[in-house]
């Protein structure tokens, strides 16, 4: 069995779980990892994480989520404090067979992946990084070998996340 959870990444001078917006998940959060300019990205075990925009608009900086499933897709949800919130999935595939027990199917939920590599360079833009939405949008559509959590990080070095 892989793992389920969320990651949580934001910039903060303060560590993300002592913010109002993650306050009913302080308990089950922990620091994943650190990034230069103060983006930090925490891991989170819990089913619900809260609300991504008010994390943006509490820290005054674009944030997002990365809900990791069985180690085999992402639902991703972003926003900008500006440029507000956008979706996508990654490794449609995989997805695709969680949402079918519902009757849905990726498209339903999340942008395609070429729309959210737009999004995803605007969120990048917005956060003071760089971003090449052809880069992305490859991301968006490769499988999550050997898992989702390793396709979840390239994607966020491909948004132009600062190594630490």
């Amino acid at each position: 069995m892989g793992f389920w959870g969320y990651y949580v990444v934001g910039r903060s001078e303060r560590p993300l779980a002592e913010l109002d917006a993650l306050s009913a998940v302080r308990d089950g959060i922990a620091l994943h990892e650190q990034r230069a300019g103060g983006w930090q990205i925490w891991e989170a075990a819990v089913p619900d994480v809260g609300s991504m925009s008010k994390l943006a608009q509490e820290t005054g900086a674009p944030a997002l989520f990365g809900f990791v499933m069985d180690s085999e897709c992402v639902a991703v949800e972003a926003a900008g404090p500006e440029s507000g919130a956008w979706n996508a999935c990654l490794d449609r595939e995989a997805m695709s067979g969680y949402l079918s027990a519902e009757g849905k199917e990726p498209d339903d939920l999340f942008l395609p992946a070429a729309d959210a590599a737009e999004r995803a360079a605007g969120w990048s833009a917005e956060a003071g990084l760089t971003a090449d939405p052809t880069r992305l949008t490859t991301v968006l559509t490769s499988p999550a070998d050997p898992s989702a959590e390793l396709l979840f990080f390239r994607f966020l070095d491909h948004l132009g996340l600062p190594a630490q």
